[in-house]
């Protein structure tokens, strides 16, 4: 699928300020970007680095006081199979591939060993894909999803106790309940055309049958409307963009088209 993707960010800087940006739609065999530009105000220092799981780069950027501006335009064609979930199967961990182990461990947002015990009882007659299809189908269901119920420090424990979120919140969930079955389970921050309100979108992602599969619990999204920007353990580490100092968002806009 052919989507245009834009992006605006305004942010005033009170000083000097070290900044890590990460909107670029990553390169890949399922997404191969056409055509890419992104524009900036005047910095001190900009340079590309690679970003988590080598899947895109991240932008150190260093700029001066006053208002920072980021323009990113791109076109994208997301070309990749979506195989039935719940037909999958589990990798047994000990046969797990060294580079997915990570995704196993609790993190932050995602403090999976304490739903060991709920996902046993709710869903432990069944295995692999079919239980990550019973868990994404459980948080459509359960959670409603409310803008602004959430913010940047609620955890997957916090969002399954109110039972509702943002898209940030069920992937949070998503990723806890599959590392509490033995899946390895990583956050993506992406851009997909059916997502409302328009914004950056998170899924999760989850390893069976050998490969990573994403997966919406918000389910607006299918994975062949995805362009993925990066992964991460959970949302810290995906962040479109995070300050090392005090700064103040002014303006923040995303649409994603298709390309008829």
């Amino acid at each position: 699928m052919l989507l245009d993707v834009n992006a605006r960010l305004t942010y005033t800087l009170p000083s000097v300020t070290d900044m890590l940006l990460q909107i670029e739609v990553a390169d890949l065999t399922d997404q191969r970007t056409a055509s890419s530009d992104l524009q900036t105000s005047q910095t001190i220092h900009f340079a590309r680095v690679a970003a988590e799981a080598g899947l895109g780069s991240r932008i150190w950027m260093r700029a001066g006081e006053g208002q920072f501006h980021c323009d990113y335009h791109c076109r994208v064609d997301a070309d990749r199979p979506v195989p039935e979930i719940a037909a999958l199967s589990q990798v047994p961990p000990h046969l797990l591939p060294g580079d997915t182990v990570r995704y196993l461990m609790p993190s932050r947002f995602c403090p999976s060993d304490h739903f060991q015990a709920f996902v046993a009882a709710e869903f432990g007659s069944l295995d692999g894909g079919e239980r990550i299809a019973a868990i994404r189908d459980w948080i459509n269901g359960a959670f409603s999803y409310v803008p602004g119920s959430s913010n940047a420090q609620t955890t997957a424990l916090d969002t399954f106790v109110q039972r509702r979120g943002v898209c940030r919140d069920c992937a949070h969930v998503m990723i806890a309940l599959a590392r509490a079955s033995s899946i390895p389970a990583r956050f993506a921050s992406v851009y997909a055309p059916d997502v409302t309100p328009q914004d950056f979108h998170a899924v999760a992602e989850v390893f069976l049958d050998g490969a990573w599969h994403l997966v919406d619990a918000t389910g607006m999204t299918s994975a062949d409307t995805i362009a993925r920007i990066g992964v991460g353990m959970d949302a810290a580490e995906v962040a479109f963009l995070t300050a090392f100092g005090p700064i103040d968002l002014v303006e923040h806009e995303v649409s994603v088209d298709r390309v008829r």
